[in-house]
């Protein structure tokens, strides 16, 4: 897989963390145990740096970024949809970023929040705890997320990073 130090900076993966081999990452980050790497995620820490929680799943193709002065981080259990992009921000424990969002400088997600589809949540922006936040810009809507209702989600691709971490193998 594509891990690539940056100078004499080097990523640091937990062994209990499963990285696909076609996902990318590079310097500055941090992947807690059971988390998931997903097929063409990039994660570029070439600045303030990158931490990814434990359980979290980082979908297929997402970008997180960080900016010289902003890490990104994103906490537990957490599930960051395909195509997302994140940069200089924080994604707090149990959110849910939904397919294609981005979430940028500043902005804070908060405790099991949700981040709706195509959603682009703007600099220095904070969506409260458990509420949902949907179009572009993102608008907090009427509604909540129950409370814990994405840990069950992200604990399924813990498991699931643990099946492919042992039965996963190239055929070609």
């Amino acid at each position: 897989m594509p891990i690539y130090a940056l100078g004499d900076i080097e990523p640091r993966i937990h062994p209990e963390a499963f990285v696909h081999p076609q996902a990318v990452i590079i310097g500055r980050v941090s992947v807690g145990a059971g988390a998931t790497i997903w097929p063409g995620a990039v994660m570029r820490g070439d600045g303030a740096g990158i931490t990814v929680g434990e359980r979290t799943s980082i979908q297929d193709n997402a970008v997180i970024h960080n900016t010289d002065e902003l890490p990104t981080v994103v906490g537990r259990d957490v599930t960051v949809g395909h195509l997302a992009h994140l940069e200089g921000c924080t994604i707090e424990d149990e959110a849910l970023v939904g397919v294609s969002a981005i979430v940028l400088h500043e902005a804070v997600v908060g405790r099991g929040a949700l981040v709706g589809a195509g959603a682009v949540v703007t600099n220095h922006m904070r969506i409260p705890p458990l509420a949902l936040a949907i179009g572009v810009p993102a608008k907090i809507r009427d509604g909540h997320m129950s409370e814990g209702q994405n840990r069950a989600d992200a604990q399924g691709y813990a498991a699931r990073g643990r099946r492919y971490h042992a039965e996963m193998r190239l055929l070609g």
